[in-house]
């Protein structure tokens, strides 16, 4: 562990490293010089020598006689005179060893002037050095006051995310247990609903069987007064006012049960009808029926449109899909603007009426209650919205899809209704109770849905039309057809279905028979997308769609050749078209946000 002093041991180790230079830089440079010193000390002890053998060759003024004087050489004995050199040459090797001395001399100072200038480049290199070295150990010093900062921070992030894990252990703690809560609360909302129908089957069980008891002693009662007045016997001799009231008593007595033998005897013949309007116990909490309707078409025989009445730009954006109300002079249009238009048809014109707010995505069906009152959207926020006619903002949602919602359409109550999704189901709804009450898994995804009378009718993206029946959870009947399906249309009598897919056609299938009757196609008529809607006239005479490029293509069902086409206003895709119940006008609306009215 650092003690107090940790801080001065790297000034410490950079002061020794730079000694541990010097004395390295002292070695080398004293090794360069341990040649030269005593080369030049020889040089100097040589240069003493010379200068005092020439002091001593100098003669002296007052010698006359040099043999008179001894030199040096005189000393040894054994010496030749012929050996001795001269003063002369003597002289002359003392001045070219002299001079050499000078070269070398010369030599050995410019090398010392070299090596004084390298010493001082490599003091100034040191100094560089060194004063980096500080920089670079104030950087060290920035750099590790840095990374301790950084690891105190590293550290609080790592306590707070300890903490915010522990935070969200706990949450999810919670949300398993709420999770597990509401599931036991939707059980026991479960099985206080099957209760709830169970108690109310006995209670009408019960009903029924006390109602047909009363009936029965009632009926009981009738005889034995019928029979009694059958025996009684009327005098003709009484008074007007008594003959009257027994007249009139007997009369009473009969006319009660006049009734149901009336009822009865018509019950013989049974009308032979298409479809049946049998009243039916709703699934709401009171029990009381609904209220069922159906749109009857005012229209005879309906006309193809020829020419246009009005056009307008309808929504900001593209304008998906269109509805006409049961009194023909309200409309409906739905865009990708998340809004609801509606319009009214004045004088042959279009005259905006109210906007619907409040969808959470693009609109991409609108539907009308049989009795006008309502109108239901599916929406691209996995839900379906519900709108009161005069109120702008939403009355209920319908969620519990898990994808985007294709279709959305009322049964043939105001209290029911059918969304198709593409998250692969079909739902029914209770809309008292805004209530799932089934849900349809299948296995594509639905573009389209139509209601019959007991029947569901689902158009899939897997090129094939399903039959559900409400009445039971089994898919009753699967037609294939060629090309993704985009829409379906449902014809008044509920005989016919018209079908509108992506292989350029469409197709009429007879129920009665459950087999395609019909394949209209034309030169020029594409299917624009994958929502493009279809729809017979209200007479079913006439089948009308249309194209990519914005034309009307008509086709009558009797003949089954293609009447004509419409051109003009349209310059995109037509996305819908709708025919209004009497008959009198068409509308359409495409991807350019046009809404055209047709005459």
């Amino acid at each position: 562990m650092e003690g107090p002093g940790a801080p001065d041991v790297p000034v410490a180790r950079w002061k020794r490293h730079i000694v541990r230079q010097l004395r390295q830089r002292d070695r080398t440079q004293k090794a360069l010089f341990l040649e030269l010193v005593p080369a030049y000390n020889h040089l100097l002890e040589k240069a003493e020598l010379l200068a005092r053998i020439s002091e001593k060759l100098q003669p002296e003024p007052n010698d006359a006689t040099p043999a008179t004087h001894q030199g040096p050489w005189e000393e040894e004995p054994g010496l030749d005179s012929d050996q001795v050199p001269s003063p002369t040459a003597l002289r002359m090797k003392w001045h070219e060893e002299e001079e050499g001395l000078r070269l070398v001399c010369g030599e050995m100072a410019y090398q010392v002037v070299e090596r004084r200038a390298a010493l001082g480049a490599l003091e100034s290199t040191l100094e560089e050095r060194q004063s980096r070295l500080a920089a670079l150990e104030a950087r060290v010093a920035q750099l590790q006051d840095a990374r301790a900062q950084q690891t105190r921070d590293v550290d609080q992030l790592r306590a707070l995310n300890t903490a915010q894990r522990a935070a969200y252990e706990a949450l999810r703690a919670r949300t398993r247990l709420q999770e597990a809560a509401l599931r036991r609360l939707e059980e026991e909302a479960r099985d206080l609903l099957e209760w709830l129908v169970q108690r109310k089957a006995c209670a009408a069980a019960e009903r029924n069987l006390r109602n047909e008891r009363l009936e029965r002693a009632k009926q009981a009662r009738m005889s034995l007064e019928l029979k009694k007045a059958a025996k009684r016997t009327v005098s003709i001799s009484e008074s007007p006012n008594t003959l009257g009231d027994g007249i009139r008593e007997m009369a009473e007595t009969v006319a009660l049960p006049a009734e149901p033998v009336s009822l009865e005897s018509e019950a013989g013949e049974k009308w032979k009808r298409p479809f049946s309007f049998k009243k039916r116990r709703g699934h709401s909490i009171g029990g009381a029926p609904e209220q069922r309707y159906q749109s009857i078409p005012v229209c005879v025989a309906a006309q193809p449109p020829t020419r246009v009445q009005d056009v307008l730009n309808a929504h900001l954006s593209e304008v998906n899909a269109v509805c006409f109300g049961p009194n023909s002079s309200l409309l409906a249009t739905g865009g990708a603007d998340c809004l609801i238009h509606l319009w009214n048809i004045v004088g042959g014109h279009l005259e905006a009426n109210q906007t619907l707010e409040g969808a959470g995505g693009s609109i991409t069906s609108v539907d009308f209650d049989p009795s006008g009152s309502q109108i239901l959207a599916a929406t691209y926020n996995q839900a379906a919205q519900l709108w009161k006619v005069g109120e702008a903002q939403s009355k209920e949602t319908l969620s519990g899809h898990t994808d985007k919602v294709t279709a959305a359409k009322f049964k043939l109550t105001r209290h029911q209704a059918v969304t198709g999704s593409r998250d692969r189901t079909v739902k029914e709804w209770d809309l008292g109770r805004a209530y799932c009450s089934r849900t349809i898994n299948v296995l594509s995804y639905c573009n389209d849905v139509v209601c019959g009378d007991h029947v569901i009718i689902s158009g899939h993206n897997d090129q094939k039309i399903r039959f559900w029946d409400s009445r039971c959870p089994c898919c009753t009947q699967v037609i294939p057809v060629q090309g993704r399906v985009t829409s379906l249309n449902l014809s008044h009598d509920q005989l016919h279905l018209l079908s509108c897919s992506r292989d350029n056609t469409l197709k009429v299938i007879d129920l009665r028979v459950s087999n395609i009757r019909q394949v209209f196609r034309a030169d020029g008529f594409k299917c624009g997308s994958d929502w493009t809607k279809a729809v017979f006239s209200p007479d079913r005479s006439y089948a009308l769609a249309g194209s990519w490029d914005g034309a009307i293509y008509i086709w009558n069902v009797d003949t089954g050749k293609l009447e004509g086409s419409l051109r003009g206003p349209h310059c995109a895709a037509v996305n819908s078209v709708a025919w209004c119940y009497s008959g009198s006008h068409v509308v359409s609306v495409d991807q350019a946000r046009k809404l055209v009215l047709w005459h």
